[in-house]
């Protein structure tokens, strides 16, 4: 049985299967990234996923173009990181319960939203069309190298996308100069307000980009990986996502590899699930395993960082 898993992990398919399982994380990761440089905790990760899945889907359906779909979760998502920074920075509500709300409209009010629009209950299967769906996109040359090709070629648009973004956010963080600010801010916003700079504008901003990321998550989801919108389809992928950004320390790479280990973790259980000799219950708990100890090992090293600044 170990030596079955041991060939399974060592294939092309398997590899395909990280790739394919880390995107969506790494969208909500980045997410959260640029959220807590602003000094701004996303919470509401998970729910900005979920109803910007939904739209996404909802505007591919209504214009049948899986582009716009993909814009539409795009406004929806950045619409909530805004409302989330509404009622936390201009209404002073606690930003983990404006998530925490967040959260929840995403889980129950997504289902009142479907039926108002559609007429449908728990999902949209019946609405799906090919030209709602994200195209694979087949690398030209990369496709024909051996093992590499069938891992790295043939996925979602928005698989490259998520992966070219890790550059894109490390550039707006360090070579701009609103990230310069949003560092700034997340590290000392009375410094940041006594040389001029706007605290709320800014945290503003880390929203707006934050939901806009995380709508892209949702939008992958729900037009590539699922293809189509259904109860439950983000299932804990925005927390992972905050694991990821903490096991990261907070920067773009790292979030991008903790996200290929929650992807790794995922992609395992996926394929244990149909091996015998396997618990599905126990396999279907492996990746929120892995993020569970992934923490304690953040927080263990963490401490242990503190304590030696302190000696």
């Amino acid at each position: 049985m170990f030596e079955q898993l041991i060939s399974m992990v060592f294939t092309t398919s398997f590899g395909y299967s990280i790739i394919r399982i880390t995107s969506p994380i790494l969208f909500a990761a980045l997410a959260a990234v640029v959220a807590e440089k602003a000094g701004v905790s996303n919470i509401g990760l998970e729910g900005i996923m979920g109803i910007s899945a939904l739209f996404g889907v909802l505007f591919a359906y209504w214009t049948n173009n899986w582009l716009v779909g993909v814009l539409g979760a795009l406004v929806v998502g950045a619409f909530l990181g805004l409302i989330m920074g509404f009622f936390a920075l201009k209404l002073k509500t606690d930003i983990i319960l404006a998530g925490i709300a967040i959260n929840l409209m995403g889980g129950g009010g997504t289902i009142f939203l479907l039926y108002l629009f559609t007429g449908l209950k728990g999902n949209t299967a019946s609405l799906t069309t090919p030209a709602m769906l994200t195209p694979r996109i087949n690398i030209p040359l990369v496709q024909d190298i051996p093992v590499l090709g069938p891992i790295l070629s043939g996925h979602s648009i928005l698989t490259y996308v998520a992966f070219l973004l890790v550059l894109l956010v490390w550039v707006l963080l360090y070579k701009t100069a609103t990230g310069l600010r949003i560092r700034a801010v997340g590290e000392n916003p009375n410094a940041a307000d006594s040389v001029g700079v706007s605290v709320l504008k800014i945290q503003y901003i880390a929203l707006a980009i934050s939901g806009a990321l995380s709508g892209l998550g949702g939008a992958y989801m729900s037009m590539y990986y699922s293809q189509s919108w259904n109860t439950g389809i983000i299932a804990g992928r925005g927390f992972i996502a905050l694991a990821a950004q903490a096991m990261g320390q907070g920067e773009p790479v790292g979030a991008m590899l903790s996200s290929l280990l929650f992807g790794f973790a995922s992609a395992l259980g996926n394929k244990m699930e149909g091996m015998p000799g396997f618990s599905s219950y126990l396999v279907a708990a492996i990746p929120y395993a892995v993020t569970i100890i992934g923490l304690v090992l953040y927080a263990a090293a963490t401490i242990k960082r503190i304590k030696k600044t302190r000696k």
